[in-house]
C-alpha cells in the first residue's frame, strides 16, 4: 500500500499548481496526485466544443509562479492546456500522477492520523494512505453535463448534443444550428459555430449579462516593450485583479451604474435598433450571476453579420425539424446543443468517513473557504466565482503548504476546523443565483457571518488572511 505526506485529487489546473507549489514550499513532503481521466489538463483537455477559451484573462487564470508570455490574454483551450503541461515539465511533476485513479472513498483515522483512500483503477480497487489530501477535483460531474427534459426530444431527428461530450465526428457546416443556452458556453458557442453553419440561433430562456473585452491586453503589450518579462506578468495581473475587483464592487454597490455601462457597450456592438432589452438585459442585477466575456466582441459581429441570432423564449416541444417555442415560433434544426449547464458535485462525488462517521458536507461550515469544520486534514483548492479560479487556488494551496510546514514544525500530526458558534448557519457556500449553482447548492457546506468562517470573494482581503495571516488559528485544533 503506497503512503504518501500528501495526495492531492485531480491534475487539472489547479490539481497541477497544487503539485508545483508543494514541489517549492513543502520539498521534504511526498506527494501524489490521483487523476481519474488518462492527460492532465482537466477542464482544458475535457471540453472540445468549438472556440472553447477562458472566460477570465490569463494573467489572472494562470499560476502565481509561472508567468503568462502568450500574446492573447482571452486564450483558446489548446494553448491553455499547453500552458498546464509545460508549467507541469518544468516543475517535474508529470511522473506524479497517476492515471486512471479515481477516489471514491476516503476514510479518517484518528488513532493513525491519516487518511485512507480507495481509489478505483480500471477494472480494479486500489488503496492509498497520505496524511493529507487536497482535493483538486473543481466542483461539477466531469462524466456529465446537466440536461434538462425537453418533451419530445425522441422525436427530433437531427442531433442533439452536450457540449461536455462533444462528438468528434460532428459536421455542422452548412448545417442549422440551435444553441439551447445563455451562459459562458452558449456564448463561446454560437461566434465559433457560426464561421461554417449555414446559420446558428442562440434560445435562451432569459438574458445573460454580456461584455466584450480584448482578446490582447494592451497595457501588456505597451509593458513588454519597456519592461522585462519577469516585472511585466505581477504588474498585469494586479491591474486586472484591482479592475475586477473594481466591476464586481460597483455591481453590488451601484448596480443601475453598471447596468449602464454593460448597456453602453451592447448599443455600440450591436447593429442599430437591435431590441437590447429582450435579448440582453437580464431581471437579475450584475454579478448576481456570472458575467459572460467575449473576445473582441465575436459574438455580436456574428449577430451584426446574420450569421447568428438570438431567441429569447421557452422550448414548448421538439418536432422532427427542430424546436417548436412556447410563442408558437418553430426554429428548423439540423444540431441542437444543449449548453444548459453543469451538475455540481461536492469534493468529486467522494464519500468521506471520519472514525467511521459519514460526513455530510452540507452540515460543515467552510474555514477560508478551504478546510470543513470537523474534518481532519483536509482542504479543498476551490476558484472564485466573482474573479479568475486560480488566484484564490494559488492562495489556498500556499496556505496549506504553510500550514503543513508548521505542523512539522511544532510536532502536529493532525488539524482540525473547529465551528463553535453554535447553530449551522444558514449561508450558502457558493453566493451565486444561477441555476446550475441553485440545483444542488443544498449539498455543499455553509458560510459563516465573518472571517475565518466566510468567504468574501475577495483577492486583497485572502491575500491578508491566507498569504500574510497566522497559520495558527483559534479556529483551528493542533494535536
Amino acid at each position: 500500500m503506497e503512503h504518501v505526506d500528501v495526495l492531492v485529487v485531480g491534475a487539472g489546473l489547479s490539481g497541477i499548481g497544487a503539485a508545483c507549489h508543494l514541489k517549492r514550499n513543502c520539498p521534504d513532503k511526498t506527494f501524489a496526485v490521483v487523476e481519474a481521466r488518462d492527460r492532465i489538463g482537466g477542464t482544458w483537455d475535457l471540453f472540445r466544443y468549438p472556440g472553447i477559451r477562458s472566460d477570465s484573462d490569463m494573467y489572472t487564470l494562470g499560476y502565481s509562479f509561472k508567468p503568462w508570455t502568450h500574446p492573447k490574454a482571452i486564450a483558446d483551450g489548446s494553448t491553455i492546456l499547453g500552458y498546464i503541461e509545460e508549467t507541469a515539465r518544468e516543475y517535474d511533476v508529470v511522473d506524479a500522477v497517476r492515471f486512471r485513479h479515481r477516489v471514491v472513498r476516503a476514510h479518517w483515522s484518528t488513532p493513525d492520523a491519516r487518511w485512507t483512500v480507495d481509489i478505483e483503477r480500471d477494472s480494479d480497487t486500489v488503496t492509498m494512505t497520505c496524511n493529507f489530501l487536497l482535493m483538486c477535483s473543481g466542483y461539477y460531474r466531469y462524466d456529465e453535463g446537466y440536461t434538462p427534459d425537453f418533451p419530445g426530444a425522441d422525436a427530433f431527428r437531427g442531433r442533439l448534443v452536450h457540449p461536455q461530450q462533444w462528438p468528434d465526428d460532428l459536421d455542422y457546416a452548412n448545417k442549422l444550428v440551435v444553441v439551447v443556452g445563455s451562459g459562458a458556453t452558449a456564448v463561446t458557442l454560437v461566434p465559433a459555430m457560426a464561421e461554417t453553419a449555414a446559420h446558428v440561433t442562440m434560445l435562451q430562456r432569459s438574458p445573460t449579462y454580456v461584455v466584450s473585452l480584448p482578446a490582447r491586453d494592451a497595457v501588456a503589450d505597451l509593458l513588454r516593450k519597456v519592461l522585462p518579462e519577469r516585472f511585466v506578468y505581477p504588474a498585469v495581473r494586479w491591474k486586472n485583479v484591482l479592475l475586477a475587483m473594481f466591476s464586481y464592487q460597483l455591481s453590488k454597490r451601484r448596480p443601475g451604474a453598471m447596468k449602464a455601462i454593460i448597456r453602453r457597450g451592447l448599443e455600440k456592438s450591436l447593429p442599430d435598433g437591435y431590441d437590447i432589452d429582450t435579448h440582453f438585459t437580464p431581471r437579475y442585477d450584475p454579478w448576481d450571476q456570472r458575467l459572460c466575456v467575449v473576445p473582441d466582441g465575436d459574438l455580436f459581429r456574428a449577430i451584426r453579420s446574420g450569421r447568428a441570432s438570438v431567441v429569447t423564449d421557452t422550448i414548448q416541444t421538439f418536432t422532427e425539424d427542430g424546436v417548436r417555442l412556447c410563442s408558437g415560433a418553430e426554429l428548423d434544426a439540423d444540431i441542437v446543443v444543449t449548453a444548459t449547464g453543469l451538475n455540481m458535485l461536492v469534493l468529486g462525488g467522494m464519500r468521506v468517513t471520519v472514525d467511521d462517521r459519514e460526513v455530510k458536507f452540507s452540515e460543515t461550515v467552510g474555514y477560508k473557504g478551504m478546510m470543513f469544520s470537523g474534518v481532519p486534514n483536509l482542504a479543498a483548492a476551490v476558484g472564485y466565482t466573482n474573479a479568475s479560479w486560480t488566484l484564490k487556488c494559488d492562495l489556498v494551496v500556499e496556505h496549506v503548504c504553510r500550514l503543513l510546514n508548521y505542523m512539522t514544525e511544532h510536532g502536529h500530526s493532525t488539524v482540525v476546523p473547529r465551528w463553535s458558534a453554535g447553530e449551522l448557519p444558514d449561508n450558502p457556500f457558493i453566493d451565486l443565483a444561477s441555476n446550475y449553482v441553485l440545483r444542488s447548492l443544498h449539498e455543499f457546506p455553509k458560510q459563516g457571518h465573518r472571517a475565518p468562517w466566510r468567504l468574501y470573494q475577495n483577492y486583497v482581503r485572502d491575500v491578508l488572511l491566507l498569504k500574510r495571516g497566522r497559520v495558527d488559528d483559534p479556529a483551528l485544533a493542533f494535536s
